[in-house]
């Protein structure tokens, strides 16, 4: 899934009482909450507060947009500059000569208000509770300082779906995890094109993080504010937390859902409706579209939108140690339980479900080695980290992060389990190597067994009641008879009570009850756990387990299907299987080491060099490629097959796929038999016969081999063009320092006359 609650780093930001906001020891992400705030005014304010994170060149851009923008604009501004902490600064001033609204500099209490703007003093770290700002001293802190990612996050804590965040221009990345929290909890996210700002860095990292809904000039920007201020999913009476539902929603959520399920292959129908309404909402608005039958035109007009849509449910926002004292738990109750009387070559097993960028696998794993100290490099671990979003599992298996989790990783275990690399940090290679992700769906795919540990928190909580009670016995039926269950604190076992034992009930960490009698679970490859929806309404499902004609047709083909069919698999760009359609045994087999799914590690001896040949063939013609008698060796037998690739195209989905067929050659097979007899039973037959196979598999190396070298030219050719355009870009750059360095000086000359 991929989907992380607020309540893990909720610590309240209230300088009054002393508290340290964003301190190493708090848990990084604001990811969405369906609960309703604990204060009944905590989200009063009836406007949007829009918060503008800047750094060098940040002044040109900050002047170019308030001077776009009306005198009443509906909504309030706060402005957190990258500032020198022992100098005054003249920024409320300067921006103010061109700003129709009121500009202040921001002082502790001062309860914000629409149309005014808010500027940072220096020397001071910034926060907002219950719409007031909060001022306190600026802490000293290691490394880089993080003013922007500070304020976003209690912004987005404090104001949920109405928080806009606006990044504008700046070196490195302070402001990446703030606009992340934003978008968590529902708010909308602006960045500066690179094209008009002076200085990129920041907003191109905020832009790599998948999370920007719209990517403008400081004008342009401006403008946008402007329109989406007086949209319904901003201008509500209070923020958005629980959505009234979507007018007339049922049958264009159904069409909706079927789109998704097209493109992604997952299926959002049980996924709680608050939150579907809530981001749907959330993209209508980013979209410009007032009403849901216009979205699904405009979802059918535009693919690209519904992967947007796709990866905006899943929500693949996370953070490292989040909620530090269930960690703490986990290393009181868990850990030492699951350590005694282990033999010394039996592995650790932990499932993290719903991992997304490996955030929360990473910290489990440095966790555990803290927990074992010296008995860490005598025991084997393993981490098994799923996630049904390819995207995230590929930037958590690469293990790379920004810089700004320092917020959230003390400066000790950064020394000791990341390496420090250009633009942030990367988990050490013993770390990552713990750890194995693969892509799963919780939904529908089988999981793990034999587990000690199934740590699963902030994904349940978007789950409708149906899915959430055929996912806990799955839980129950994976864990060993002494292991451990952890959920999010927003989550619950209900109405399984009588599976699992609370050990600490706080932080929601449970042990197995081996005795309990669990439901019946389906493990069924490929089927969805749950029957098909029989109305258009989302609110009125029927909880019975009656199958219509349509799902005993299903069932039937099938089964057909899966006796009758050729057996294969289906597979995406990256050669990963994601689908197994029939018995693919004689001709694929899990390689050993790692857990891989990738289809030329698992192909059986005698069938690769083939089996590149037609894959590289059928991605280069788009057409369909057989190789006809392909010797493959499984289980001492030799047989015969036909290989048959054939590219898929999905409506609405960028990415290609490839079908995979095999299909045994009749009285193609020759069985050996066990000691020497196969070296004394070859004939000359046997040898002629092997001859034409080896020239055959010489042949499709070459031809590989030759797609390979010309793929690597037009590689060779495009870092070419990569290396002028850096060049380039180095030249702008020194002109771009010519140019700041004259601007500073006119700057110094104004401020002093």
């Amino acid at each position: 899934m991929g989907k992380k609650s607020s309540a893990g780093w909720r610590q309240r930001t209230n300088a009054r009482a002393g508290k340290k906001p964003g301190a190493a020891s708090s848990a990084a992400s604001v990811p969405p909450s369906d609960t309703p705030p604990e204060e009944a005014g905590l989200r009063e304010p009836g406007f949007p507060i829009v918060g503008i994170g800047a750094s060098a060149g940040g002044l040109e851009a900050c002047s170019q947009l308030f001077r776009e923008l009306p005198a009443d604009p509906g909504m309030a501004f706060v402005l957190v500059q990258h500032l020198d902490p022992a100098h005054e600064s003249a920024l409320p001033e300067l921006i103010a000569r061109t700003s129709r609204i009121r500009v202040h500099q921001a002082k502790d209490g001062t309860q914000v208000e629409p149309n005014h703007l808010y500027v940072i003093p220096p020397n001071t770290d910034l926060t907002i509770l219950r719409g007031r700002l909060q001022l306190v001293p600026r802490e000293k802190v290691h490394g880089q300082y993080m003013p922007i990612d500070k304020f976003f996050r209690s912004l987005a804590q404090d104001q949920g779906s109405r928080a806009i965040g606006v990044i504008l221009s700046g070196t490195a990345s302070d402001g990446t995890l703030g606009i992340e929290a934003i978008k968590a909890e529902g708010g909308i996210v602006f960045a500066q094109d690179e094209q008009s700002a002076k200085y990129p860095g920041m907003p191109r990292s905020a832009i790599a993080t998948g999370c920007v809904d719209l990517i403008l000039s400081p004008d342009g920007i401006a403008k946008e504010l402007t329109r989406i201020g007086h949209h319904p999913y901003i201008a509500q009476p209070k923020a958005l937390l629980t959505p009234e539902p979507l007018p007339a929603a049922g049958e264009s959520l159904t069409k909706i859902f079927q789109m998704l399920r097209v493109a992604t292959g997952v299926d959002f129908t049980y996924y709680k409706s608050t939150t579907i309404h809530r981001r749907i909402q959330r993209r209508m608005a980013v979209n410009r579209v007032d009403s849901l039958d216009d979205y699904v035109r405009h979802l059918r007009q535009t693919p690209a939108e519904v992967q947007k849509l796709y990866y905006e449910l899943l929500v693949t926002v996370t953070s490292f140690f989040r909620d530090p004292e269930a960690f703490e738990t986990l290393k009181q109750h868990a850990f030492p339980s699951l350590m005694k009387q282990r033999a010394p070559e039996e592995p650790l097993r932990i499932w993290v479900p719903g991992c997304s960028t490996g955030e929360e696998a990473y910290s489990l794993a440095i966790c555990l080695l803290e927990c074992l100290g010296d008995y860490a490099a005598s025991t084997p671990i393993q981490i098994f980290a799923t996630d049904v979003s390819e995207v995230a599992l590929d930037k958590a298996r690469a293990g790379l992060f920004v810089q700004n989790i320092a917020l959230d990783v003390s400066p000790e275990r950064l020394r000791r389990f990341f390496v420090k690399v250009e633009h942030g940090y990367q988990i050490s290679k013993a770390i990552r190597d713990l750890c194995i992700f693969a892509k799963q769906d919780l939904a529908k795919d089988p999981p793990f067994s034999k587990l000690d540990l199934v740590s699963c928190r902030n994904v349940l909580i978007y789950f409708g009641p149906l899915l959430h009670k055929k996912i806990i016995p799955v839980f129950h039926y994976a864990l060993k008879s002494d292991g451990f269950l952890l959920l999010g604190s927003s989550e619950t076992i209900a109405p399984f009570g009588e599976l699992f034992e609370p050990v600490d009930k706080k932080h929601k960490l449970y042990s197995k009850h081996a005795t309990a009698t669990r439901p019946p679970i389906d493990f069924a490859a490929g089927r969805y756990l749950l029957e098909e929806p029989r109305t258009t309404e989302l609110a009125k499902r029927p909880g019975e387990e009656t199958w219509s004609d349509a799902d005993v047709q299903r069932e039937a083909d099938r089964i057909v299907l899966g006796q009758y069919a050729p057996a294969g698999v289906l597979v995406n760009a990256g050669l990963e299987i994601v689908q197994f359609r029939g018995d693919t045994s004689p001709y694929l087999s899990p390689a050993p080491g790692r857990a891989s799914f990738n289809l030329f590690k698992m192909a059986r001896e005698g069938l690769l060099a083939e089996l590149r040949t037609a894959i590289s063939q059928a991605k280069k013609k788009d057409t369909t490629v057989i190789k006809e008698g392909v010797s493959v060796k499984s289980r001492g037998e030799l047989n015969e097959v036909n290989v048959k690739v054939v590219p898929v195209k999905v409506p609405l989905s960028a990415e290609p796929y490839l079908l995979v067929l095999f299909e045994k050659v009749a009285n193609g097979s020759r069985r050996t038999r066990p000691g020497r007899a196969p070296e004394t039973a070859v004939t000359q037959k046997d040898v002629d016969r092997r001859i034409p196979q080896l020239e055959q598999e010489l042949l499709a190396t070459k031809e590989y081999l030759q797609a390979t070298i010309e793929e690597q030219e037009a590689t060779n050719e495009e870092l070419k063009s990569a290396n002028e355009e850096i060049l380039s870009s180095n030249e702008e750059l020194q002109t771009t320092n010519e140019e700041l360095q004259t601007a500073k000086e006119e700057l110094q000359s104004t401020t002093k006359s």
